[in-house]
């Protein structure tokens, strides 16, 4: 016959084994990822022409768009620099910013596990051990007689809140939640990295290359200011000539510092990129003339934009962990119950036996019944904060396909401006010729080879300009597009994308009604 410590323990197993499969249901919203804008492409018009306008010189090439082609996942390879590969990996390799979102997400990942803990079982092991002396005396004999003897117990604490309504699931649904977002954090912090790193190296090229084109004008207006000094010596021309060109040195002299200025705060902001203290720069850099512009761009479907975009997969798990938080809310409303048992004996050799052994099975439900309104009203606030989250998921997506439209638009007219630059520093340094040949027989004053020299200076600088630009607005389409995290080796697993069927209806797409069911 069963002792009552085995029929209790019987019992505890039973309840247990019933109320297990209730932790499976969960109150609240089921999050459903919003829908994708239903619109066939980024700008109100096509982009016309097809190819953009060319010219014959380092990053003038056409640029065509593959509309709908995938973007690599080192995209920066594509300008065919090894230097700029070699600073991009340094700077992934080293920099600090990187490293802080990879603990964040171990931090969120460690977060999950231990909040899945709490929809198992919670058993405890209790043990103890007393040792006591007693004394007694039978019938008066003296000395009495003194006995040592110990006491031992030991037991199996066993608890479990049963997570009726889902509150605990849906706890743990939000720190999944929070751990997608830290995935995609850790992504978007590669993306803005490395975009940052190209766009460094690529503008202090430009630097270096218009104070190349800034000392190349120095020098010959120096020698040329040698040359006047010479002709008022020997009173070919007069003192004026002399102090215009003087002027023009001066002036030309004093857009150098500034330059050079530049050149050394953008120098510290690429040695930041890379994980290195400004005065441990060693000098690497990369020639505006080495690198290869993209011939063709690929530009993503906008339905997969959204998909593709860190920021907007950041604000999705935003949004998802809004929406589980509503349901811990809703939970927390309810009674809550709870099941804990006791299994032990007074001592380790007496568990095994029946008559030695105490057992006990109890249940307790408990539900606030006046509060002040604070569960209420906190599970309204998580419903705020849904909606507030939801409007910002919303503005994600528009700036988005903002910045693609942005930069579309900007590779096709940066090749205009980069034409007609090359057109206007090359009719600028024709007509310095021809105005220098003019005042050298005296057809012209000197004045109009002053004008022709500070034309000259703003066409030649500006030429340049215009073709960092063209590289640069070319590493933002990439950025605007995601960057191709998702074909990089190293990507995090539980950041891949998640194409899913069915994407963008219409304006009420994103409403409410369609995450939230």
């Amino acid at each position: 016959m069963m002792s009552e410590a085995g029929r209790a323990a019987c019992a505890w197993g039973a309840v247990l084994a019933l109320t297990l499969p209730l932790g499976g249901c969960a109150l609240g919203p089921d999050f459903v990822t919003p829908p994708a804008p239903a619109v066939g492409g980024y700008t109100a018009d096509a982009l016309v022409p097809a190819s953009t306008a060319s010219v014959r010189m380092a990053g003038g090439n056409a640029q065509s768009f593959a509309r709908g082609r995938d973007v690599a996942g080192a995209w920066w390879r594509h300008f065919k620099s090894k230097q700029l590969d070699a600073f991009v990996e340094e700077a992934v390799r080293n920099h600090p910013d990187v490293q802080a979102a990879q603990f964040a997400l171990r931090l969120a990942r460690e977060n999950v596990l231990a909040q899945e803990g709490s929809l198992f079982p919670q058993v405890t092991l209790n043990g103890s051990g007393e040792r006591q002396q007693a004394t007694s005396a039978s019938g008066g004999a003296w000395p009495a007689q003194t006995s040592v003897y110990t006491l031992y117990n030991a037991s199996v604490g066993v608890s479990y809140a049963l997570d009726l309504w889902g509150g605990t699931r849906r706890q743990v649904e939000a720190l999944k939640a929070e751990a997608e977002y830290q995935a995609f954090k850790l992504e978007a912090t590669y993306l803005s990295l490395t975009a940052n790193v190209v766009t460094a190296a690529i503008t202090d090229a430009s630097l270096r290359e218009q104070i190349a084109a800034t000392q190349e004008i120095i020098r010959i207006e120096t020698d040329q200011l040698k040359r006047l000094e010479h002709q008022f010596e020997i009173g070919a021309i007069s003192k004026a000539d002399v102090l215009s060109q003087e002027a023009n040195v001066a002036q030309a002299k004093a857009t150098l510092s500034p330059l050079q200025k530049q050149l050394a705060q953008q120098r510290n902001q690429l040695m930041v990129y890379l994980g290195r203290l400004p005065s441990q720069d060693r000098g690497e850099y990369v020639r505006l003339s080495d690198l290869r512009l993209p011939g063709q761009i690929p530009v993503s479907l906008p339905s997969d934009l959204v998909r593709q975009r860190p920021d907007i997969r950041q604000a999705e798990a935003t949004l998802h962990k809004a929406t589980a938080t509503v349901g811990v809310g809703v939970a927390n409303l309810l009674p809550q119950l709870t099941l804990s048992g006791n299994y032990g004996a007074t001592g380790p050799m007496q568990l095994y036996s029946p008559e030695t052994v105490f057992a006990s099975v109890t249940g307790s439900i408990s539900q606030k019944l006046i509060d002040g309104g604070t569960l209420f009203h906190t599970k309204e606030a998580d419903v705020a904060s849904f909606e507030q989250n939801l409007a910002l998921y919303k503005s994600a997506v528009i700036l988005a396909f903002q910045n693609v439209a942005d930069s579309l638009r900007a590779i096709q007219y940066d090749a205009r401006v980069l034409r007609d630059q090359a057109a206007a520093e090359t009719a600028t340094r024709d007509s310095l010729d021809m105005a220098t040949e003019q005042f050298k027989t005296g057809a012209v004053p000197y004045a109009n080879v002053i004008t022709a020299q500070q034309s000259y200076l703003n066409a030649r600088v500006s030429r340049i300009k215009a073709q960092a630009t063209r590289f640069t607005d070319t590493v933002a389409l990439y950025q605007a597009l995601g960057g191709g995290w998702w074909n990089r080796e190293d990507q995090t697993p539980d950041a891949s994308p998640r194409h899913r069927p069915g994407l963008f209806a219409g304006p009420d797409s994103l409403a409410s009604k369609d995450v939230i069911r």
